[in-house]
């Protein structure tokens, strides 16, 4: 089981701010770093979690996470094309990848993951995307066809929406945008895990 709260920061900054909060799901997405900072934020972000008793999960630099001994990535599906999957398992690294369509959950599930990622579930400031909202009736659709796999929301998630995405068959919620522009990170971020909290034991799905 994943928790259903699941922050993601760009920044080992913020991930710092943050997960003291009570966070015990946080992936680094950092991008546009050169391998030098990329590799310093992930120590930072590792320590951080390590400290806290929060998972890590590292987004996209698959081969950093081996090195650091980092136990979990995430991974779009352009990243399956060159990430090698057999060294991940052999090493541990559980790896969670997105969805955005059929063909991709197909070849997700076909990669044995720890969890799916769909999005974006309402439409999303993060970046353009190519892919449509994709609608609460799609999440438990996915809930379906992913069978025991965890399922991962994300995009233009708020606390409002929780309650109906959980209930549509999410496991757990990924937040960026929301927590990112309050006026109050930290804050907005107790709101969350209150709220998933609260709505999880409601659902009875209980601690993970």
């Amino acid at each position: 089981m994943l928790d259903p709260f699941y922050l993601i920061t760009a920044t080992a900054a913020r991930l710092e701010r943050l997960v003291p909060q009570g966070v015990r799901l946080v992936q680094l997405r950092a991008k546009d770093l050169s391998p030098d900072a990329l590799r310093a934020e992930a120590i930072r972000a590792q320590a951080c979690c390590a400290r806290h008793g929060a998972q890590l999960i590292l987004n996209d630099h698959w081969e950093l996470a081996l090195d650091l001994g980092i136990d979990f990535v995430h991974l779009g599906q352009e990243d399956l094309d060159r990430a090698d999957l057999a060294a991940l398992k052999r090493a541990g690294v559980r790896y969670g990848l997105s969805t955005h369509d059929h063909a991709e959950l197909d070849r997700a599930l076909a990669c044995a993951p720890a969890y799916i990622a769909l999005g974006p579930i309402y439409p999303t400031l993060l970046k353009k995307m190519k892919w449509a909202e994709q609608g609460l009736a799609r999440v438990t659709e996915w809930r379906r066809l992913a069978g025991s796999v965890p399922l991962v929301a994300i995009g233009g998630l708020t606390p409002d929406r929780v309650a109906g995405v959980l209930a549509a068959g999410a496991d757990s919620a990924a937040v960026v945008t929301d927590i990112q522009q309050a006026a109050d990170p930290a804050a907005r971020c107790r709101e969350w895990l209150a709220v998933t909290a609260a709505t999880s034991a409601a659902a009875g799905r209980g601690a993970p």
